[in-house]
Order: structure tokens, then sequence, then C-alpha cells
């Protein structure tokens, strides 16, 4: 694979995150998301579309949240992006890696996973 396609995708994974975080999400999976596709997030009903509409729920809940990535990791048709997510202004926030699987320009397949950032947390080093 080219590394101009791992580039691609790397840029499209970022853009359709922040493009969720800004509630764009028809946008955001109408250009980046095989709606066929499966994710794995255990919380909520198989396939994008209950994903979209569980985003879209989120984002009436915390509509000023705030993601920052800080690292992205590309290997083929894989991109891993990990991001500090705060849902509210002055909380410490959670560690975040979403996983996204591409086939050809589209998201396919998703997982995603979150540690929360304590208060009184002994490393440290931090969180990031």
């Amino acid at each position: 694979m080219k590394s101009s396609d791992i580039q691609a995708r790397k840029h499209a994974a970022a853009e359709f995150l922040q493009l969720v975080i800004a509630g764009k999400f028809d946008e955001a999976y109408g250009k980046y998301v095989d709606m066929d596709g499966r994710h794995h997030n255990v919380f909520f009903q198989a396939g994008f579309t209950t994903l979209k509409k569980a985003m879209a729920e989120n984002h009436v809940q915390f509509p000023d949240k705030k993601l920052t990535i800080k690292n992205i990791i590309g290997d083929d048709d894989l991109v891993a992006v990990h991001s500090h997510l705060m849902f509210k202004s002055g909380e410490k926030g959670m560690v975040v890696v979403h996983m996204f699987r591409f086939k050809d320009d589209k998201i396919v397949e998703m997982w995603d996973y979150g540690q929360v950032i304590p208060d009184d947390s002994p490393n440290k080093d931090g969180a990031f």
C-alpha cells in the first residue's frame, strides 16, 4: 500500500471524528462511512445507523465536548486515533482510542475504547 493511501485514511479518520464532535453527523457518515459496515461498541446495537443515532443523542447531552487528537497511527487498511475527550469544560476527561478499518476510502469497521482520567492518579507522567 502506498504511503499516500495511508495518509489519506489517517486524514479521513481524524476528520470523521472532528465532524462528529461538531455535531455534523450526516456529513461525517455520508463522506466517510460505509453504512453497511460494522462497529464494535458493546453499549449499542449493531450497525452504523444505531451508532450514528447514539452519537447524535450524546451530542445533545454534551454539545460542548472537545476532542483533542494526540496520535494517529496507520497501517494498511487500519487507522488508530488516540485522543483526549472532555465532555464538559474543566473536567479531566478521558483517554480514547478509535480504531477504523477502511475499504477504499470508507470506514467499514470501527472499534472505540475509553479510560477515564482519575483526579488522583498516582502516575505523575499523566495520561498523555
